[in-house]
């Protein structure tokens, strides 16, 4: 029996979604548009304690709507929900939605991470940003890893404060098995450390004192003398995995669940009530494969894709990043 050989491919060849990316540099925020116009099955699996999101409950088993047109992942916390209220907009104009007689309505989820510590926050990813992203998403799609989209605003470490985290960003990663692709989406906002999935060596997260190295979380967390009430607000790391293999939502949401294995050994502490980590997982083609396999899968490109976004990261607003501590991936 012949084994498939597995390769990597570029996030955009998983399948026909759109990506866009706008970014406020100067306030330090952003947003990741994902859209599909022919509608996407997808699933959805929460573990964090403190998420920010829109229309949850479309993804849910038993809620009616089979598909969705986008997805968006912004900056901002709660403040950036208004974004997909642009995104609805574009997608309208395009006569994109699920048709209701008297207009189409686009079906739009999203999550949000929390980024108003990092520059000013009194600024957050709005509807004319959405509406830009979602324009972006169907004409001029623009995805790139790094401190792009809801990645610019994106740090780590931040259980001793902001002036002992670090800069990251948005990553991406994705192969093909076979006949099945399958990708993900990462950008990586957390509490905690990160770590390479192979080796297990820290390779972002809380600096030392002075700022030249890196401490453990963990370790910093064992040592408190008073319980944080605070957490620096919330923290949140947010994906999105895309496969060509054809799954409805109820399968699409335990392949999230399964998902949510690369963030548990690439992010320590990684689900706390201080984040609100999520993952979506979405069907793109009809390609069968087993669901095991896939949501197996789907853990190692996330654990990848969030390497790739500490890799890509670059130095912003007094946060170092990775490459600029000398720290090689």
């Amino acid at each position: 029996m012949k084994q498939s050989v597995e390769r990597e491919i570029p996030i955009q060849a998983v399948g026909p979604v759109g990506i866009g990316q706008v970014e406020n540099r100067e306030a330090g925020t952003g947003l990741t548009v994902f859209v599909c116009p022919a509608g996407m099955r997808a699933g959805l699996d929460i573990r964090g304690g403190g998420p920010a999101s829109r229309e949850p409950q479309l993804l849910q088993p038993l809620t009616a709507a089979q598909e969705i047109h986008a997805i968006v992942l912004g900056g901002g916390s709660a403040f950036g929900l208004d974004a997909a209220g642009g995104v609805m907009q574009c997608l309208e104009e395009r006569g994109i939605g699920l048709e209701v007689g008297v207009t189409k309505v686009p079906l739009v989820v999203q999550s949000d991470i929390f980024d108003l510590t990092v520059a000013r926050p009194d600024v957050r990813p709005d509807a004319a940003m959405g509406y830009e992203a979602a324009r972006l998403a169907l004409d001029a799609p623009n995805y790139r890893d790094g401190n792009f989209g809801v990645g610019c605003g994106a740090t780590v470490g931040k259980m001793a404060g902001m002036a002992t985290c670090m800069k990251t960003g948005i990553g991406s990663y994705a192969v093909q098995l076979g006949d099945v692709k399958i990708g993900a989406v990462v950008v990586v906002n957390a509490l905690g450390d990160v770590f390479d999935w192979k080796t297990g060596r820290q390779v972002a997260g809380l600096l030392t004192e002075d700022r030249c190295g890196l401490r453990s979380t963990s370790d910093f967390m064992k040592g408190m003398t008073a319980i944080a009430e605070n957490k620096f607000a919330s923290n949140t790391t947010l994906a999105v995995v895309m496969t060509n293999a054809v799954f409805d939502k109820a399968r699409l949401c335990k392949i999230a669940g399964m998902a949510h294995d690369g963030y548990a050994r690439s992010i320590h502490p990684v689900h706390t009530s201080a984040d609100g980590d999520s993952i979506y997982a979405v069907s793109l083609g009809d390609v069968r494969a087993d669901q095991d396999l896939v949501g197996m899968m789907a853990a190692e490109v996330v654990s990848e894709a969030i390497l790739r976004a500490v890799a890509a990261a670059e130095s912003a607003y007094g946060f170092p990043s990775a490459r600029e501590l000398g720290i090689i991936l």
